[in-house]
This record gives structure tokens, sequence and C-alpha cells, in this order.
């Protein structure tokens, strides 16, 4: 499949969120996107439910999570969304996990976790999952049950975005001392590991990010790796964002955010990227998206 043109992508503007918010979780299903949770302008988890429908460019009002909570962990088994952990309204993490059937729209409790957790990642059946805190990596096989170590990510780096394209995972930018406020180095680094070699290539300065950047919006698209918005050098919020082409092995320019934001929540819908939510002077509430045209 043709990479499309630099010149074929643009933000759109979506309907707000109902409330502003920081730290939902998003998840597609049935092509409806949930945010589920999140904390409000006091930092407060909340139990707020939503889902959007890209058709009718409407957000609309589920019923609220039992627990109020933020950084859940979230995954779709049909007709049924699971909600796992998170930080709760006492600034700790949960062991609790709910179940949302979507005909009956009903909510239901399931069995607790072993140990309270926030900012997990899972996945519903098969393939792999990975985690990585600081420069460690490994991958977790679903159907041995088992870890493998990988080789150490090149570059330490904390609130950087990781995006996978193809049979490689990128980990990008990021900061190195892993403090948003005191006196941080913000990165511009890329590490690619490839999968089927199983280590990290050497990347060329030419490679990396155009823009320092931390806590931004990441995902593939259209066979492109974009990365927008986020924190830069000061630090100050950004507005620009910028496309990897594998390719050509060169990053390009993209329309800038319509709003500028950090701390996003994103997720990829329809050939669309869609950075909702997150913070700018404070809270935002703002729903945009970055397309690819037909042409």
């Amino acid at each position: 499949m043709a990479v499309p043109n630099v010149k074929d992508f643009q933000w759109k503007r979506l309907a707000p969120l109902p409330s502003r918010r920081v730290y939902c979780s998003l998840l597609e299903t049935g092509g409806q996107v949930y945010a589920i949770g999140g904390c409000d302008d006091n930092g407060v988890p909340v139990d707020c439910f939503e889902v959007y429908s890209p058709e009718a460019d409407q957000w609309t009002d589920l019923r609220p999570l039992p627990t109020a909570r933020a950084g859940v962990a979230v995954t779709a088994l049909g007709k049924r969304i699971m909600v796992i952990g998170g930080v709760g309204t006492s600034q700790l993490p949960l062991k609790v996990v709910e179940m949302y059937n979507i005909d009956e729209g009903k909510w239901k409790k399931r069995s607790m976790l072993r140990e309270a957790a926030m900012g997990i990642s899972v996945t519903a059946k098969g393939g792999r999952q990975s985690k990585y805190a600081v420069n460690a990596f490994e991958v977790f096989d679903i159907e041995t049950r088992s870890w493998t170590k990988f080789p150490n990510i090149p570059c330490k780096r904390a609130f950087s975005s990781f995006v996978t394209l193809d049979d490689r995972l990128y980990s990008l930018g990021g900061l190195r001392q892993g403090r948003l406020y005191q006196q941080p180095k913000f990165l511009r680094t890329m590490d690619v590991f490839d999968m089927e070699q199983g280590g990290w290539l050497k990347m060329e300065r030419s490679f990396f990010l155009k823009k320092r950047r931390a806590d931004f919006v990441a995902g593939s698209l259209s066979g492109r790796v974009i990365v927008a918005g986020g924190l830069g050098n000061q630090p100050t919020v950004l507005e620009t964002a910028e496309a990897f082409h594998p390719g050509k092995n060169k990053w390009e320019v993209l329309p800038a955010m319509p709003t500028p934001r950090c701390a996003c929540s994103s997720i990829v819908v329809k050939n669309c990227l869609l950075a909702v939510g997150g913070v700018n002077q404070g809270l935002s509430d703002a729903v945009e998206a970055l397309c690819v045209s037909d042409s």
C-alpha cells in the first residue's frame, strides 16, 4: 500500500467531550469510541462514561462507572467492556475490575486484581503486549504466559510514547530525567526495535524527531508514525505535528494541531488519529482528529 503524501493529512475539529478532563481511557468497539473515567480540574478521578459516534459526531452519556477512577486499562470482549484497575479518589491504585454490557447498559463487578494497579495494558487474546519503564523492555507472550527479556531501550526516558508499525516498535521523545518541572531535558531521540531481528536498530541523528517533546499524542496512521502536541522546552505546550516515513527514513512536517495540548488521550479510528481532552492552560474538552483524505 502506497504511503499518502503529507499534504493529504488534515486536522478536523470534532464534537467536544461533555466535560473537561485528563487521563481518561479510550476504547473502540463496534465502530464507536468509549471514553472512560479521567480526572477533573482538581485532579480528582471521575465516574464519567460516554460513547462517541463518528457518523453522527456526537457524544452520549452512559451509565456512570460504579467506581470513579482514572488511568484504567480497558479491553473489549464482544459486547462487553472490561475496566481494570486505575487510580481512585483516594489517589491510590485500585484492585477493582468492572464490566459493562453494551446491550444491557449495565455494570457488573468482576473478580478483583490480586494487586492494585494503574497504568497497565491488557489484551483480550492472542499476540503479544509489551511494557517498559526507564530503559527496560520485556514482551509477554499470551500463549506461553511468559515474559521474554529483550535488549534494553538504548535511551532512558519517561513521558515518551511507544508506537507499533508493521514489525517495528518505535520509542519516541520523552524526558531524560523523567521530571516535568525540575530542569527537564526534553528529547528528540527515536529508538526502533525490529521484531524479526530481535534487536534495536542503529539510528542516525538525522532520523530523530524535528522537535523535542514529551507527553504527546502518538500513533501509526496510513503507514507513518505520527507525533503531535505535548510539552517542549521551557516547558511550553506544543501545537506542532510531524510524521516519520519509514521508506524514506525521515520526518516530515504535518499541519499543526488546532488546539495545542499535552497529556491527551488518543486512539486511531477509521484512518484518523483522535486527540481527546488533555491540558493547555487548564484542562481541555477539545476533540480533534488527524485524518487522511481519500484523494
